[in-house]
């Protein structure tokens, strides 16, 4: 008798539980928003952009969500629609991929020459100090210089 009272109490959780869990998950929009730059406002997601334009485009999205359209859908359209702009990172492919290579390839480089000029500067060493040879006329004049003062 427990184990059913247990199983009937789950099934009603499950059951109440499953339409905001759903409705959680469509919400899709939200999370596209905060995800997608303004092509209103540079440097702005369009969350944070304040401008009408950007508000008609945040109610454009949720009305697409709400007919039922797929997120992706509506990416690729806006991505039709506005470019690489409303991008927050250049995708890794094509040019874009540049934006990924170019800063490793310069750290890799970079690295190397500091590690091949320190072998260096320890393989030689540091340069002896210049000798000098003793001057006669220096240290009389030293030495009378010395007896003034």
């Amino acid at each position: 008798m427990k184990q059913g009272l247990r199983i009937a109490i789950v099934f009603v959780a499950v059951m109440l539980g499953s339409p905001l869990v759903a409705s959680a998950a469509e919400q899709w929009h939200y999370d596209l928003e905060q995800e997608l730059m303004s092509p209103y406002c540079p440097g702005r997601t369009l969350t944070d952009c304040t401008s009408p334009q950007a508000t008609e485009l945040r109610r454009w999205i949720a009305g697409e969500e709400a007919k039922g359209r797929s997120r992706e859908d509506v990416e690729k359209q806006l991505f039709l629609e506005f470019g690489e702009v409303i991008l927050q990172a250049p995708k890794a492919q094509g040019f874009g991929l540049a934006a990924y290579v170019i800063p490793a390839v310069g750290v890799t480089l970079g690295a190397a020459l500091v590690v091949i000029f320190l072998r260096r500067q320890q393989r030689t060493g540091a340069p002896a100090p210049l000798a000098m040879a003793p001057d006669p006329d220096l240290d009389r004049l030293i030495d009378e210089e010395l007896r003034r003062g």
